[in-house]
């Protein structure tokens, strides 16, 4: 009776938890989804393999649904002892999106606790973590794998908090779970963040080791960690290994190229800095953590019929429903970004705390959680702060595989009410000094307030012209934009008011705690309720229940156009290039057809780079090659299908082999070469061709069969041959055979297949058996083993030291 008691105020928060997410998510209760734009393009790219594991209960680990072939390791492959997975879908129990909402709270709320919180200011920091204004437009746009890495940060902060406190079998179980769920959640830029951040406290702890004379501890402590984050990393090896494996062959690996598509030197191996950079938060942008709408917001504010821009649209003559429409999305944002969903508002009541907790916290505390913030801070300026973002691409390592720099703010959103919780818990404590409490208050109030009082009285100089200004000046003329700027700045003031007043009602709260007018539980009800009223009047804006649709919908979210189904109506092997509208970025094509473009943030880098050069430019010759049989063309009414009568087919013979020296000599080769007779080849693969063939005419391969990760041709040839598979080429993983027994394989026409095959009648198989998938599961199996054997080892040490 005694442990109910004790575990019923943590069962009371889970269930606040539980109603809160699916109040905020409400639609899900009537079994409606939410629309996530990227998700939709996931849906698009995975169906091929999604269907082939519905029918076979097998998992393919590759698609010739997108990019011409690509390996689903990053398309939500499933793979053999994933007990992490497993874990992770069993807290993963609500509707999405209320399951990462929920999960925010969990993580957050295990944080506090492990710092000693009180569960009722643990339960408060977690509200204003899960419903900051990023985490919930991230869920709003389908960046669901980024809402999953960040939900585990809390977690893995906890677990190591708690070591450093204890170095007991519990805190040691706490960061090898957390951690093989944060890996798990497979957002490697959210985890490289957060180890920025790990690396923060890290050192604030070993100064204060340091200064303690309590280095063994230390070192202790580190020593555990080092072995929890093993067993993590073990137990998600087939992920890790086989997305590095990738990696090397994306767009995020090194190119061999040393030139541009028009001839110049390449300079950048990696990502280029202006890529890696264009998404860069604005130094002044910033004061959005504090006012949601200091930038005016998001892209596209719906201000209304009130609005001077509806007023000056109708006046110049646009009907009520023009007016209206655009209003709808009026361009109010002033910033640099070129897209902003909505701005990563973090609560003006949170950082009224954060800076009450500054004149109260001291210690190690205090300076990991403010050194991290800055950190996240100045990086997440990017190219408006270039001294410190080119030293981190050029010097910190893995640093330059990451883009959207703006996003390393989700730091900031964590740590911030972080520090804001603890500062109010130690407003609670007896042992700080009243006088210096009310100090706290005074200052945190002249400075958030204040500098809310200053940002009304210079509005017009902050207010300013957006990136895309210039072109609606010319389109629309002066009168648009004064009418535009005078709604900036009403939405500006409106907002600034709205944040004033709020930091005047947390001072005011404080306040009465001090003055002994109202009690600790008082004062945390009234957090409770501003912070909710604050954040979701936000995050409302911009995800709300329009934003939900009905399930079949999600479902089948592409429908069937006129030109797919006469494509589908072909039921052989082949390829489809969409030029109606952004072939590599859409996910659209390959719901339906094995199509050459696709959607993803790691493409195939050799289809990149042959996009680039050639296809972009609509070269017939490569989407032949490419065995393009179909084209998906725009009409007026619509789309239809227009067919290659020139695709070389699923494989050819070839009369000669033109060795190249390196992959510029590849990639220039193939516009002035005849690919329908002569095959492109490095000199690196020498040693796997025999050169020494015959042409025959009469020579017939023909493709019998065809899954994902298996293609069977049917060989005839009174001669040795050399073919080209129109196919692309991935060496880890593809293992041909001819008759049943293995033979090599080589690049050809710098992302194709070509292997001799010797004269008579054969069976030629290619199958896809990544090895890397078998070691990486057998790792992973042995990790869970491990970790299973320490949590059994720690309930009987329980038991023993309880008997």
């Amino acid at each position: 009776m005694a442990k109910l008691k004790q575990f019923l105020p943590h069962l009371l928060v889970l269930a606040g938890f539980i109603i809160l997410s699916l109040f905020y998510f409400n639609p899900v209760l009537q079994g409606k989804e939410i629309y996530q734009s990227d998700i939709i393009q996931y849906i698009g790219m995975a169906k091929e393999q999604n269907d082939f594991r519905e029918e076979t209960g097998e998992e393919p680990y590759w698609t010739d649904a997108a990019f011409g072939g690509m390996p689903t390791y990053q398309l939500g492959a499933y793979y053999p002892h994933n007990y992490v997975k497993s874990l992770d879908t069993a807290l993963r129990f609500l509707p999405r999106p209320a399951d990462y909402l929920f999960l925010y709270f969990i993580g957050f709320y295990i944080l506090l606790l492990c710092m000693k919180v009180d569960y009722k200011l643990a339960f408060l920091g977690s509200i204003a973590f899960g419903f900051s204004t990023y985490l919930i437009i991230i869920l709003g746009v389908g960046h669901n794998a980024k809402a999953h890495a960040i939900a585990y940060m809390p977690m893995v902060l906890a677990g190591i908090i708690a070591i450093f406190r204890n170095r007991n079998i519990w805190s040691f179980l706490l960061l090898t779970v957390a951690m093989a769920l944060e890996i798990q959640a497979n957002h490697f830029q959210m985890t490289y963040y957060l180890l920025l951040l790990v690396i923060v406290l890290g050192i604030a702890y070993l100064v204060d080791a340091y200064r303690k004379k309590l280095l063994p501890k230390y070192f202790k402590a580190l020593g555990i960690m080092v072995v929890a984050v093993i067993l993590a990393i073990a137990a998600n090896a087939t992920n890790l290994m086989a997305t590095s494996q990738y990696t090397q062959f994306s767009t995020r690996g090194e190119s061999q190229l040393s030139i541009e598509p028009d001839g110049s030197p390449k300079t950048n191996s990696g990502l280029s800095f202006d890529y890696i950079t264009e998404y860069s938060y604005g130094i002044l942008e910033s004061f959005n953590l504090m006012v949601p709408r200091f930038m005016g917001g998001g892209s596209s504010e719906n201000i209304g019929k009130d609005s001077n821009l509806y007023k000056a649209l109708r006046q110049m003559g646009a009907s009520a429903a023009q007016a209206e429409g655009f209003t709808e999305g009026a361009p109010t944002y002033w910033g640099d970004q070129p897209f902003v969903g909505a701005p990563a508002y973090i609560g003006a009541t949170v950082i009224f705390l954060f800076v009450f907790a500054l004149f109260l916290i001291r210690g190690r505390l205090k300076w990991w959680i403010v050194g991290g913030s800055i950190l996240a801070l100045v990086l997440s300026w990017g190219r408006n702060f270039e001294l410190v973002t080119q030293f981190f691409i050029e010097f910190v390592p893995v640093y330059d595989k990451f883009r959207a720099v703006s996003s390393i703010q989700v730091i900031l959103e964590l740590c911030l009410p972080l520090m804001a919780m603890i500062g109010l818990y130690k407003l609670f404590l007896d042992e700080v000094k009243r006088e210096e409490k009310l100090n706290a208050l005074k200052w945190s109030a002249i400075i958030t307030g204040g500098l809310l009082i200053v940002f009304l009285i210079i509005r017009s100089a902050i207010i300013d012209s957006g990136v895309n200004d210039a072109m609606y000046s010319k389109q629309f003329g002066p009168e648009f934009m004064n009418a535009l700027e005078e709604d900036r700045k009403a939405i500006f003031t409106a907002d600034v008011i709205r944040s004033l007043i709020f930091v005047l009602i947390s001072a005011g709260l404080i306040w009465g705690y001090l003055k002994e007018k109202l009690n600790k539980n008082l004062v945390i009800g009234g957090f409770v309720i501003i912070m909710l009223i604050d954040l979701i009047g936000v995050d409302r804006r911009y995800v709300n229940e329009e934003d939900f649709v009905q399930a079949r919908e999600m479902e089948q979210p592409f429908q069937k156009l006129e030109a797919d189904a006469a494509i589908l109506e072909d039921p052989a092997h082949f390829k489809v290039f969409d030029v109606s509208g952004s072939p590599f970025n859409t996910g659209r094509t390959s719901y339906y057809h094995n199509a050459l473009g696709g959607y993803h943030a790691a493409k195939p880098g050799r289809i990149q780079e042959l996009y680039d050069f050639y296809i972009s430019n609509n070269n017939m010759k490569i989407l032949s090659m490419l065995n393009v049989k179909y084209f998906i063309i725009p009409t007026e009414n619509g789309t239809q299908a227009q067919q290659n009568p020139n695709a070389f087919g699923n494989a050819w013979f070839v009369e000669d082999l033109k060795w190249v020296e390196n992959q510029d000599q590849e990639i220039l080769s193939l516009e002035d070469t005849d690919l329908e007779s002569t095959a492109i080849i490095n000199n690196k693969f020498r040693d796997k061709v025999n050169d020494e063939f015959n042409y025959d005419a009469e020579a017939k391969i023909e493709l019998v069969s065809y899954q994902p990760n298996e293609l069977n041709y049917k060989f005839s040839s009174g001669s040795d041959q050399f073919v080209v598979f129109s196919e692309n080429y991935y060496q880890p993983g593809w293992q041909a055979y001819i008759d049943g027994k293995p033979v090599s394989h080589v690049q050809v026409n710098y992302v194709l297949r070509g292997m001799n095959v010797p004269a008579g009648e054969h069976d030629v198989v290619f199958k896809f058996e990544p090895q890397v998938v078998k070691t990486g599961s057998t790792i992973a199996l042995i990790s869970s083993i491990l970790i299973g054997l320490v949590l059994v080892g720690g309930i009987g040490y329980e038991y023993k030291k309880r008997n």
